[in-house]
C-alpha cells in the first residue's frame, strides 16, 4: 500500500433538500474561500482537498477540518459530518461511519488505513451495492478485509474485469480520483405542456414518457446522473402539485427515470383532472462517475440498458426523433 501527502475532506451537510439551491451555493462559496478545489456533490454532500491549504493555514488535516466545521456553522447555521483521508474513497467512508456531527480522520499512513478498512462491510466500498454485495457474500467476502485478501484476477473472474479492478484498489485503500473544481449544474428540467387542459391519463404519461427520455439523453449526453426526480403538475386553474423522490442510486437510465415518474404520478390519484402541462427536474446531479449502476443479474434490465444505448447511437446520427417508444410513435394530436 502507498500513501500520497493528501488531505480531503468529505462533507455532509445535514437538514439540506435538493430545493435548498441557495444555501448550497453558500456553502460551496465559503468552502472556495478555504481552497479552490471545491467538487460539489449535491444535494448535501462536498468533498474538498486542503492539501495546499494546510500550509497557508498554518494547520493540520484534523485542525483545518475543525476550522471548516466551524466556518458552516457559524455562516449557514448547518451541522456537518465530516470525513478526513488521504483520498476520496477513504474520506468518504470516513464519514459515512461518523456519528452525525463529529469528525474522523484517516491517518496517511498504510497500518492505519489497514486498521480502518479491513473490519468494515464491503458494502461501504464504492462501486458495491445489494446485487454485488450479496455476489460476494455468496463466495464468503462479508469484509473489506475479505476483499482484500482475494488475488485481482479472481475477483475480476467473479465481478468483471472493470468493477473487480475498482474494489480491489477501493478495498487496498487505493483512489486516484482528483477533486474536480468544476460548477456542477444543480438540476435540469423539461416540460411538456398540452395543446388544450388534458383528461386522459394514457395522454398524460405519454407525456412523462416523452419527458424522461428527454431528460435521460441529455444526462448520458453531459455524463451526469441524478439523484433526485420531481414532478409538477400544473393544473387548468394554475395551481400546481409538486411530488419527488430520492432514488436508491442515482441514474440516467431513461427506464428508471420513467419508473420513477409514473410512480409519482401515482401518488396524485388524480381522478378527471384537467392538466395544462406537466414538468420534470432532475436534481442532486453528479458526475456520471460518482453514481455506478451496480450489478442486476436482471436479463431484462440488461435488455433495457442495450436498446438504450442503441437509441443513443441512433439519435447521435439520425437525429432525436430517430428511435422512440412505440407508445409516442402516434400522429400529433
Amino acid at each position: 500500500m502507498t500513501t500520497t501527502d493528501r488531505s480531503i475532506l468529505h462533507i455532509h451537510l445535514h437538514g439540506l433538500t435538493p430545493s435548498d439551491t441557495h444555501r448550497y451555493e453558500q456553502v460551496l462559496a465559503l468552502l472556495r474561500d478555504i481552497t479552490p478545489a471545491v467538487q460539489a456533490l449535491p444535494p448535501d454532500a462536498v468533498v474538498i482537498d486542503i492539501t495546499g491549504a494546510r500550509r497557508y493555514f498554518d494547520q493540520n488535516t484534523e485542525g483545518l477540518a475543525h476550522l471548516v466545521r466551524l466556518r458552516l456553522t457559524a455562516h449557514t447555521g448547518l451541522h456537518t459530518t465530516i470525513g478526513a483521508g488521504p483520498n476520496r474513497g477513504l474520506a468518504a467512508m470516513a464519514a459515512a461511519v461518523t456519528p452525525p456531527g463529529e469528525l474522523r480522520t484517516i491517518a496517511d499512513d498504510p497500518a492505519a488505513i489497514r486498521a480502518f478498512l479491513r473490519p468494515r462491510p464491503v458494502g461501504l466500498l464504492l462501486g458495491v451495492g445489494p446485487a454485488t454485495a450479496k455476489t460476494l457474500a455468496l463466495h464468503g467476502l462479508h469484509t473489506i478485509g475479505n476483499l482484500a485478501d482475494v488475488p485481482l484476477l479472481t475477483l475480476q473472474r467473479l465481478l468483471g474485469i472493470a468493477l473487480g479492478r475498482a474494489l480491489h484498489e477501493a478495498a487496498h485503500g487505493h483512489d486516484p480520483r482528483p477533486v474536480l473544481a468544476e460548477p456542477t449544474a444543480q438540476s435540469i428540467s423539461a416540460e411538456h405542456r398540452f395543446p388544450a387542459d388534458e383528461l386522459d391519463p394514457v395522454e398524460h404519461h405519454r407525456a412523462l414518457l416523452t419527458l424522461t427520455g428527454h431528460l435521460g439523453a441529455i444526462l448520458r449526453a453531459d455524463r451526469k446522473a441524478a439523484s433526485t426526480v420531481a414532478l409538477i403538475v400544473r393544473y387548468a386553474d394554475g395551481s400546481t402539485t409538486t411530488r419527488s423522490r430520492t432514488l436508491p442510486e442515482a441514474t440516467a437510465h431513461t427506464f428508471l427515470l420513467t419508473r420513477t415518474a409514473y410512480d409519482l404520478y401515482a401518488t396524485l390519484s388524480l381522478q378527471r383532472a384537467r392538466v395544462r402541462a406537466i414538468s420534470l427536474r432532475a436534481q442532486g446531479l453528479r458526475a456520471a462517475d460518482e453514481a455506478p449502476r451496480q450489478l442486476t443479474f436482471d436479463p431484462d434490465v440488461d435488455k433495457l440498458l442495450a436498446i438504450e444505448a442503441v437509441a443513443d447511437r441512433a439519435r447521435n446520427r439520425y437525429g432525436d426523433g430517430a428511435i422512440k417508444p412505440a407508445s409516442l410513435a402516434h400522429a400529433a394530436r
